[in-house]
């Protein structure tokens, strides 16, 4: 659905599949860690950078700790973040992010 930009209608199935990967695997588990990025991510996509920013830091957060601060995964939560943030305006913020991102 995001794909072909019916991002409204890939919100909740984005949800419920946090929620699930939550309480099946815990909130640490990579799976889960993933479901909330591709959640932040979406939510960045429709606007939603007030709601994106705090699933998108405790993936980054995550990722960091459970795969390490230079795995891809990481890497990509920490572009996202940096995204999510130059939204805001806090370019401050985002570009030492993006800096990280591409070393």
């Amino acid at each position: 659905l995001r794909a072909t930009g019916r991002f409204r209608e890939a919100e909740p199935l984005h949800r419920r599949a946090l929620t699930g990967a939550d309480r099946a695997l815990g909130p640490d588990h990579p799976d889960t860690l993933t479901s909330a990025h591709n959640l932040a991510s979406l939510l960045a996509d429709l606007g939603r950078v007030e709601e994106a920013e705090p699933l998108c830091r405790m993936s980054l957060s995550g990722r960091s700790q459970v795969l390490g601060p230079d795995h891809p995964d990481t890497l990509t939560a920490t572009n996202t973040l940096a995204r999510i943030l130059q939204a805001m305006g806090r370019y401050s913020e985002a570009e030492p992010l993006y800096r990280h991102a591409l070393t």
